[in-house]
């Protein structure tokens, strides 16, 4: 039995191709989204595209690195990432480094840019995990634990900054990990209660949340508050029909829609490409997804199993809450969407996240192996 990754340049190349290709698309449409807002803030209608090119060459890399390292490697190394991603999101408590925006302390200034260390932490434990509940085949109380523990680190951290929005998106993924990986149900329904407690109990201690959940059920109640983000996003979608207004021919980006280069992009894509645009690009990532599960279903070992299923589930839940939030399906939040929205270190990870399951690709026989994620070990 012949290991593919040994005559192939990659693993899986409609993965990396289809990252590429919407990380490509993602330059097109911030450009569009972000242009006269750039202009007006800046002088510079290129200031958002010429910074995220440079994001887009350094994710190239990450991702050609990525793709190049041992899976057995990345599992030896997960504590060490975990450990590095926890003290870049504790330092941003130690004034002089982190850089508050929009009320929220979420960036990390390193004197020649700024970096966002949750969007690092999300990936750094998912190979934490996966190291960690791949080393005996039963799972046993101590290891479920430590997994608790280091999703609830994780989490605690990035809500004092606060970023509920991605302290949720770590915590469904930890629990979809804890889930596919095979832990006793007990133990896993016994996380969940407090976790949907908590997450109720944050929503209502804090005003600014329970507005936004009041603008969610009624945005007309607030149009000029925190109902009008929603409804400029609905504008921007409802105006876009069947075919779009065409490309560049935004009306929602001169300034009525915020963040329309980042959290909205996909709104902008609604607007001047149509039902037509948003249904080819929800068609790449389907496909990404896909690809990611199937390698997960590959893989030749537990760890690169449990890693590949955990760095594609980012993807698929980080995608389908942005999507959500833009067409008001689910309160607003704070969630780039992936390879398309605005954010050097988002691009920098997720195409790290695409390298590293291609790396698991390239080590798969190239039968076609059918076994449940939950039943490898």
């Amino acid at each position: 039995m012949r290991l593919s990754g040994k005559s192939r340049a990659f693993g899986c190349a409609p993965l990396v191709a289809i990252a590429v290709g919407l990380s490509l698309f993602g330059l097109l449409m911030q450009y569009s989204a972000s242009g006269y807002a750039a202009l007006t803030r800046y002088g510079d209608e290129f200031f958002y595209l010429k910074k995220q090119s440079i994001a887009l060459v350094a994710a190239v890399a990450c991702m050609l690195f990525f793709s190049r390292v041992e899976p057995r490697l990345l599992a030896k190394l997960s504590p060490v990432f975990l450990v590095v991603s926890i003290g870049l999101l504790a330092a941003l408590f130690i004034p002089g480094l982190g850089v508050e925006m929009y009320g929220a302390t979420r960036w990390l200034d390193l004197g020649i840019g700024t970096v966002q260390p949750s969007e690092f932490a999300k990936f750094a434990l998912v190979l934490f995990m996966a190291s960690v509940l791949a080393e005996k085949r039963e799972i046993g109380f101590g290891r479920f634990a430590l997994c608790a523990f280091a999703a609830a680190s994780v989490c605690v951290l990035i809500m004092l900054e606060p970023n509920m929005s991605i302290a949720v998106l770590v915590a469904l993924v930890a629990m979809f990990m804890l889930f596919v990986c095979g832990v006793r149900l007990k133990w896993f329904a016994a996380l969940s209660v407090p976790a949907v407690a908590g997450a109720v109990l944050l929503i209502v201690a804090e005003p600014y949340r329970l507005k936004r959940l009041l603008a969610f059920l009624d945005p007309w109640a607030s149009p000029l508050g925190e109902g009008y983000q929603l409804i400029q996003s609905y504008y921007a979608l409802g105006s876009g029909g069947m075919f779009g207004v065409g490309l560049f021919n935004s009306r929602q980006k001169y300034l009525f829609l915020p963040f329309a280069e980042s959290d909205f992009v996909f709104s902008v894509v609604g607007e001047e490409l149509g039902f037509v645009g948003c249904v080819a690009v929800i068609a790449a990532f389907c496909a990404l997804i896909w690809y990611g599960f199937r390698t997960a279903s590959r893989a030749e070992d537990a760890f690169s199993a449990f890693a590949a299923a955990g760095l594609t589930s980012v993807i698929a839940f980080q995608t389908l809450l942005n999507i959500a939030v833009v067409t008001g399906s689910i309160p607003p939040t704070g969630l780039p969407m992936p390879f398309l929205g605005y954010g050097g270190s988002s691009l920098v990870t997720f195409c790290s996240a695409v390298g590293m399951i291609d790396s698991i690709a390239r080590r798969v026989p190239e039968r076609l192996c059918l076994v449940p994620i939950r039943a490898v070990g």
